[in-house]
């Protein structure tokens, strides 16, 4: 019965709703703005961690084992690869993909300027996605086991710099033992990723030459770059990796050096897990604002039908009973409120997912356009929370209904 009546307060008595007053309008469009705002702000925050943590792990994979003795140079001790080591490696739960680099810092030379760089060589096996995804010219180089290719992969940025275009050679010195050596690349290919940090430094080449620069046999290497299946379980395969390795040694006899990104990264991404406290200081304002909106239309509605709760009571209706109506009408608000903070959270999601409506500074952001990831488990565990949370705000103003007198109220006007 107390569901009947709620529905009847709602709706008019030929099936229409009535006319809200001002109060309770604005407590809808408060609900719909405050999921809105929710909507929008987890989004865009897992949207834009998304894309700076893929960047990162673009340019240096999940997990890096190197020489325990490098330092933070891209000058590398290298370390040597065996067949045990590698299989030692497969063998640890949530290892997707392994490949072998080496690194070497050097200068560019053109006619009319120079810049330092890093070499970054790399092998047949490596994983070209993340280039590829980034590549804004070109294509990628064709690495092989037999021959040494010259062709390299460079940044828009070094490009623009250097006044490099596809197709161009450029030279780079190396300094090797107070000694200046010289190689010759092609640009094969052009790529971009708004990520300063990485897009003025590395260039992509083979592996062999930085293995002739260094005088390194074929199985030594600066490292290896470990990608893994699951992202959620990366702090546990790290974990398993170094203690797996931490008493194995090379044929050279060095250690092994096993890190993760986010220990090879710190700054970045605790930067980016700050981002989480700001989104969870948002849900709560969110949460807050609509409530206090939502207690004042329930008052309201509890006073305009002050006249009714006297004769309910008249009529032998307990006061768990009438709560009950006003909780289940309060419901229909919010739903409503809910409904409409959902088609206008996730239109705002779709157009600036597909459409890139909201541009961004990529030197300051890293990224060109505002992202967005649309995840409907978030969005399902956002209405529940506002739901269940905005229901229980409203629980304590509902007990009102049992401080009104029915001889009082039934001759309210």
């Amino acid at each position: 019965m107390e569901l009947f009546i709620a529905k009847r307060i709602y709706k008019g008595n030929e099936g229409e709703k009535k006319v809200s007053p001002p109060a309770v309008r604005i407590a809808i469009i408060s609900i719909a703005l405050g999921l809105t705002v929710m909507i929008l702000s987890v989004a865009i925050v897992i949207g834009f961690k998304r894309e700076v943590r893929n960047k990162i792990i673009g340019f240096g994979s999940h997990i890096q084992i190197t020489n325990f003795d490098n330092n933070t140079s891209y000058e590398t001790q290298p370390i040597a690869i065996s067949d045990s080591l590698l299989n030692l490696i497969r063998e640890t739960p949530n290892i997707k993909h392994i490949e072998k680099f080496a690194t070497k810092p050097g200068i560019i030379k053109t006619e009319e300027d120079f810049q330092g760089v890093v070499i970054k060589g790399i092998g047949e096996n490596f994983d070209w996605n993340f280039f590829k995804q980034n590549l804004i010219e070109g294509t990628v180089p064709q690495i092989t086991p037999e021959n040494t290719t010259n062709d390299v992969v460079i940044s828009q940025t070094l490009s623009d710099k250097l006044n490099l275009k596809l197709g161009d050679s450029f030279s780079t010195f190396f300094f090797i033992q107070q000694k200046t050596r010289a190689r010759k690349f092609n640009i094969v290919g052009i790529y971009r990723t708004n990520f300063s940090e990485y897009d003025k430094l590395f260039i992509i080449s083979d592996i062999k030459h930085v293995r002739k620069l260094n005088d390194w046999d074929d199985n030594l290497v600066s490292g290896l770059e470990i990608l893994v299946d699951d992202y959620d379980k990366l702090d546990q395969t790290t974990y398993d990796l170094y203690y797996s390795l931490s008493l194995e040694r090379d044929r050279l006899g060095n250690a092994f050096y096993t890190r993760s990104i986010k220990q090879i990264n710190p700054m970045i991404f605790s930067w980016l897990d700050l981002l989480d406290i700001n989104v969870m200081i948002i849900l709560i304002l969110m949460l807050i604002v609509p409530g206090f909106t939502t207690i004042s239309a329930l008052l309201i509605i509890i006073l305009e039908k002050t006249n009714m709760i006297g004769i309910l009571k008249a009529l032998g209706q307990n006061n768990k009973s009438i709560r009950k109506i006003f909780l289940n009408v309060s419901f229909f608000l919010i739903g409503k409120g809910l409904f409409w903070g959902n088609i206008i959270g996730l239109t705002c999601c779709f157009l600036q997912k597909y459409f890139g409506i909201i541009k961004l500074n990529p030197r300051d952001y890293y990224v060109s356009v505002v992202p967005v990831e649309i995840n409907f488990w978030h969005i399902i565990l956002l209405n529940i929370g506002t739901l269940i949370i905005s229901m229980l705000i409203l629980t304590g103003p509902s007990y009102i209904v049992s401080k009104l007198s029915p001889a009082k109220t039934i001759r309210f006007e």
